[in-house]
């Protein structure tokens, strides 16, 4: 349980400093969903620049020049390849033939091992199972949809990926992971980032005037914003993932792991919030699941309401 989240500003009217305020918002705010590492990357002048630490985000200063129009970042939960080797890290970088672009994932795959055999990727002492999307976009002589497309397709497990081309062109990959997307139209800006909750805690504490409206993005579909932040979208069929590491007729079985894994992270980080593990045991025990939780932890009033209703349904039950 990672968390992606970035802007794409094609009109260059927000100024730079609430741009940082604005990065450096989303990353604390997506600490929810991961403290092991964060990261960003940025263009500059036709180049790919990435920086990301082993550390949590608050711990992290995120600077990009003033002239930046658009960035991925991520906040990391380690599932796969330690964070302390940063290599393992997220945004990845890659080639396309001459076209270059940075990719941050939030999910699993579990088909990376069988892709490497498969499709004859060369090895690398990187780690992360998100890597091996990095590698089939590689296969490709462009950065496009179609690319993109043959790439969902052939991975395995859940997913969102962000993709940052060298001209600033952004792709959002929306699997069956969250993902929401903002536009304020007047200002020519895009923001994004997993939750819906991520963003409007971060927007809070950031002063950008005009409206914004909420982007449709469904399951299986690839939102492409260009430079000039013309949006168009274009889907692809997802893989029954599941049997690839998991026996077919352990399907319960599987579905618990994912959830004990998201369960896991939330016992871990909910005091950040002032809330104790044995409140979110509670929720737990009553129905909830770690996303309904996960969006209380951003609101104090709900998640007391929450837990004055769990205590008394427990009570009534006893």
């Amino acid at each position: 349980m990672c968390a992606v989240f970035g802007f794409l500003d094609y009109k260059g009217k927000v100024s730079n400093a609430v741009l940082k305020k604005l990065i450096h918002t989303l990353s604390v705010a997506a600490e929810v969903r991961g403290t092991d590492a964060t990261g960003i990357s940025y263009v500059r002048g036709g180049s790919i620049i990435t920086y990301k630490k082993p550390k949590p985000a608050h711990k992290v200063k995120l600077f990009f020049p003033k002239d930046t129009r658009a960035i991925i970042g991520h906040t990391r939960f380690t599932t796969q390849g330690s964070e302390k080797r940063n290599y393992n890290n997220h945004p990845f970088e890659g080639h396309c033939g001459k076209e270059a672009f940075a990719l941050a994932h939030n999910g699993v795959l579990y088909n990376d091992k069988e892709l490497r055999r498969e499709q004859h990727l060369p090895p690398t002492p990187i780690e992360t199972d998100t890597y091996v999307a990095v590698q089939l976009l590689e296969q490709g002589q462009q950065l496009d949809a179609e690319n993109i497309r043959r790439t969902a397709e052939l991975v395995e497990g859940s997913f969102v990926f962000t993709i940052l081309k060298n001209d600033n062109t952004l792709f959002l990959v929306k699997g069956n992971n969250p993902l929401t997307i903002y536009h304020f139209p007047a200002l020519g800006l895009y923001v994004y980032a997993s939750t819906k909750s991520i963003l409007d805690n971060a927007l809070k504490k950031v002063n950008l005037n005009g409206k914004c409206c909420e982007v449709d993005v469904s399951e299986e579909e690839i939102i492409e914003i260009s430079p000039s932040g013309n949006l168009h979208k274009s889907s692809f069929e997802m893989q029954d993932y599941i049997h690839t590491m998991f026996n077919p007729y352990n399907w319960d079985y599987a579905k618990w792991w994912m959830e004990d894994e998201r369960e896991k992270l939330l016992l871990e980080y909910c005091g950040t919030f002032g809330v104790s593990e044995e409140e979110v045991e509670l929720l737990l025990e009553v129905g909830y699941d770690p996303d309904e939780i996960e969006e209380l932890l951003m609101d104090t009033e709900a998640m007391e309401e929450a837990l004055t209703e769990a205590k008394t349904l427990l009570q009534c039950e006893a």
